[in-house]
């Protein structure tokens, strides 16, 4: 119990004690507390119960100054539904809202107890700054130092402290991002930033994770295009948690596949087995399927099958969408017909979404699958569209699954010569039969 060492007088409250002098601590604002013997401890200080609520007050206010958060102190778990807003593109489906709402338990799990890494990847308006900003308020409502920053606004600050006029030098600043015990560092991006803003970066991140520092991050980074050493330590399941969160269901989305259509379309029910089929077709079944598999569970690269109509590689991209759907892993799967459909449609005057707003979408989906690339890629227009989508994705190595009945010699040059390219993809030609139906196969499937 707080005491005074002249006595064991009843503390004053609050309210008695404002505007006096303390009759207990006699205006000092601590005492010397008691021990369990009843004897006063005057090895020691502790507040008076006069000085508490103010000092309380400052520490708040130290933390709300500390935390960074401005006015993003409003961002609140009251004030986000658990299933997550809608965008102006896009509602969320029934799946987009259960799954939104697994973030968000976690999001609250987290800001109970801090531990480990939190990584929100999603794009913009996904709620993903939210829920960070969420965490942040809650540790500061119980009284706990918690630093929010944006990527770049930290590189200018750090720049800053360089010069004579700063009022913090570099390494106090980035000594305090550095060991502040929540630390959320918003909008993290590596992409086009310079040598030493990744230097900086990649010390900051080095250092908490050794140190097993609280951290939540937000990005708009596909975990394949990150960093190898910050993917490392992404990997960690054991110390991070990782959730994708995207406005609308992918495979509902504009220019998708309705979900109704594919969402039975998995590795389950996928009969590669085909018993009245000849060994070798079930073989090379069974190796498609396998491909399949293996790319769902890390794609990488592109994973091209080619066949005739009902041969099973719309199914096999389809299990590899919903795989990937399951995991919580943003995954865009579009008919190509459809996809220039859609394209035509952005320049319409009614168009909710502008051409290079999908365009860009589409070009930069961690995952893209392209279903039933055909004949309808023979316009000029078309040709050029469809090249510039997979060149983009080319180049900057992105996976892909494409599906198709022609042969490589068919498709286009400069989009089939970077199909072929071994550094990139791999393609499988699937030689079994129509599952429908013993219907003969209109053109002769080829090897690669």
């Amino acid at each position: 119990m707080d005491t005074w060492s002249e006595g064991n007088a009843p503390l004053p409250s609050i309210e008695e004690g404002a505007g006096e002098i303390c009759p207990v601590c006699k205006g000092a604002g601590f005492v010397h507390p008691a021990l369990d013997s009843g004897q006063v401890d005057f090895s020691r200080v502790v507040p008076c119960q006069c000085s508490k609520g103010e000092l309380r007050k400052k520490k708040t206010e130290y933390l709300e100054k500390y935390s960074n958060l401005g006015s993003l102190s409003q961002l609140t778990f009251d004030n986000l539904s658990p299933k997550g807003r809608t965008t102006r593109h896009s509602e969320r489906s029934e799946e987009s809202q259960e799954h939104f709402a697994q973030v968000y338990q976690a999001a609250k799990v987290f800001a109970d107890n801090p531990e480990g890494w939190l990584v929100f990847l999603g794009p913009s308006g996904s709620g993903k700054t939210h829920l960070a900003c969420a965490i942040a308020n809650h540790r500061l409502s119980l009284g706990e130092p918690v630093f929010y920053i944006g990527a770049a606004d930290l590189l200018d600050h750090l720049r800053s402290a360089f010069s004579p006029t700063s009022d913090t030098t570099y390494d106090e600043l980035f000594e305090r991002v550095k060991n502040v015990p929540l630390l959320v560092l918003d909008d993290l991006t590596l992409g086009s930033a310079t040598t030493w803003a990744k230097e900086k970066l990649e010390q900051l991140l080095h250092h908490r994770f050794n140190a097993r520092l609280a951290t939540v991050i937000i990005t708009d980074i596909p975990l394949e295009r990150m960093d190898e050493r910050l993917r490392g330590h992404l990997a960690n399941n054991e110390f991070c948690q990782v959730w994708t969160i995207e406005p609308a269901s992918p495979l509902e989305s504009q220019g998708g596949l309705k979900l109704e259509l594919l969402r039975n379309m998995t590795f389950d029910n996928f009969d590669h087995k085909r018993l009245e089929l000849p060994l070798e077709q079930r073989q090379n079944l069974r190796q498609a399927f396998n491909l399949a598999v293996e790319f769902a569970r890390s794609p990488e690269g592109w994973l091209i099958f080619h066949g005739i109509n009902g041969c099973g590689k719309t199914h096999l991209a389809a299990a590899i969408a919903n795989f990937q759907l399951a995991q919580g892993k943003p995954v865009f799967f579009v008919v190509v017909p459809d996809l220039l459909d859609h394209l035509r449609s952005t320049f319409s005057p009614d168009s909710k979404i502008s051409y290079d707003e999908f365009s860009e979408r589409i070009k930069e989906v961690p995952l893209l699958i392209l279903d039933d690339f055909g004949e309808q890629s023979a316009t000029p227009w078309a040709q050029e569209k469809l090249y510039q989508l997979i060149n983009y994705r080319y180049n900057a190595k992105l996976p892909m699954v494409v599906t198709t009945c022609l042969s490589l010699d068919e498709i286009e040059t400069r989009i089939s010569s970077r199909m072929v390219d071994p550094m990139i993809s791999l393609v499988f030609n699937i030689t079994a039969p129509d599952y429908r139906g013993n219907v003969k196969p209109t053109r002769q499937a080829k090897r690669y």
